[in-house]
């Protein structure tokens, strides 16, 4: 048997193989080991083609993940910053009050009687010193005739003294002349001289006596005079509280007779907060308006002011005084004046967001030139809600952190931009 050659195996079938098939078999091929070899290394290649088609763009998506996620990490906080918004230089403030009248003054009898007549009642237009009522007053009446009599008769005391009077200086010169030539003796003129002191201090007090009765007659007739009861000043009359036949006593204020106001003009009185009252001016401009006259709005003015504060409320009470010719104004009606008011000082709105409130008070969050993060101490004028102004710590040149949070720090650096407000959307015109 022949030997086959190294590395090529024999594939020449068995005989009895050939013998039991009835057929040659085909000869198997012969594969090398070089072949074999190149084979296996093909395979590898595209093995390692494939897995590397598929994992370098995993492994390229991760690598670039990784360095945005080292960018972020490295990169400064962008915060959103504004500016401060400077509001007008007037104020408007808008406060309740009251309707009075310009002049008000409650009527009362000062002389004691009967009502014998009122000639006005409530409604009623009158004039300054128009007749109102009057008053039947037998008592005073009576109380001026005495009066007259004593008068007459402390003028007939004047003259009686004045009559002894003379006859005592008559007296003392007669006897001066006695005693001058030794007829009388020097008692008789020392007498004589005090008789003529007496008359002339008896003229004085007759005299004093006439002039006290004729005070007294002045008084009963200006007190009777008051028995016409008449208007202080012009109005009209808001309450009558007497009748005919009823008895009215002086000085009694339990009973007037009737009430006046003067409406031509009316009174407001508000109470203007401590943070408006330094800009109240006089002569500053108001309007007032009615719930019942919707339509309408009425001009005044700021008459006065207290000049101090009430230290309870800690409100200022103006007076604005409006005109009222047609009597539209009813003392007592509720009514809401609006006043322009000259501000103070300069007033920024900023958006409530930007205020941070913690253990080192109301402060807000600037951004410097250097970007860097500064808190601010500010004083709130006044909370609206959404918005609220700032009264002092800021001078409108400041970058102020939109939001407010809690993850800056004083001194952090950041990366400031404008937040672009949303324009809306137009709305589709219709066909």
């Amino acid at each position: 048997m022949t030997a086959s050659p190294p590395n090529e195996v024999s594939a020449s079938p068995p005989a009895d193989a050939e013998n039991e098939l009835g057929f040659d078999l085909a000869k198997p091929v012969e594969v090398s080991r070089t072949r074999l070899l190149l084979g296996g290394f093909a395979t590898i290649v595209l093995l390692s083609g494939a897995f590397g088609f598929a994992y370098a763009p995993k492994r390229a998506a991760r690598a670039e993940l990784e360095q945005a996620t080292n960018a972020r990490l490295q990169a400064l906080p962008r915060v959103a910053v504004i500016a401060p918004k400077l509001l007008s230089s007037e104020q408007a403030l808008t406060l309740p009050g009251s309707i009075q009248p310009l002049e008000e003054a409650v009527i009362y009898a000062r002389a004691s009687g009967y009502v014998r007549r009122w000639l006005v009642d409530i409604g009623t237009h009158v004039t300054e010193n128009q007749l109102l009522a009057e008053i039947d007053t037998p008592e005073v009446e009576q109380e001026l005739a005495q009066a007259r009599a004593a008068l007459a008769q402390a003028q007939a005391n004047v003259a009686q003294a004045e009559a002894n009077r003379s006859l005592a200086a008559s007296r003392l010169d007669r006897t001066g002349k006695l005693v001058e030539a030794g007829v009388s003796p020097q008692q008789d003129l020392d007498q004589t001289q005090a008789q003529s002191v007496v008359g002339e201090a008896d003229v004085k007090v007759a005299e004093a006596n006439v002039a006290a009765q004729q005070a007294n007659i002045r008084r009963l007739s200006e007190l009777k005079a008051y028995s016409r009861v008449t208007a202080p000043f012009a109005g009209t009359i808001t309450e009558r509280s007497v009748d005919r036949g009823s008895l009215v006593s002086g000085g009694n204020v339990a009973t007037p007779l009737f009430r006046l106001a003067s409406t031509d003009t009316v009174r407001v009185f508000l109470q203007v907060p401590q943070d408006a009252a330094p800009s109240i001016v006089l002569d500053a401009a108001a309007e007032l308006k009615i719930r019942e006259f919707p339509n309408q709005k009425f001009e005044g003015h700021v008459a006065r002011s207290a000049g101090a504060l009430d230290s309870a409320t800690r409100t200022l009470s103006t007076e604005v005084r409006v005109a009222n010719p047609d009597g539209k104004l009813l003392a007592g009606m509720y009514a809401e004046v609006s006043l322009k008011l000259p501000r103070a000082r300069r007033v920024f709105e900023l958006p409530a967001t930007v205020l941070s409130n913690d253990a080192n008070g109301l402060r807000i969050g600037v951004v410097t030139q250097e970007n860097q993060v500064r808190y601010q101490r500010v004083t709130i004028e006044r909370d609206l809600g959404a918005t609220i102004q700032v009264a002092s710590g800021l001078d409108g040149t400041e970058r102020v952190i939109q939001v407010a949070s809690a993850d800056l720090d004083e001194g952090q650096r950041v990366e400031p931009y404008v937040k672009k407000e949303a324009t809306p959307a137009p709305r589709p015109s219709a066909k």
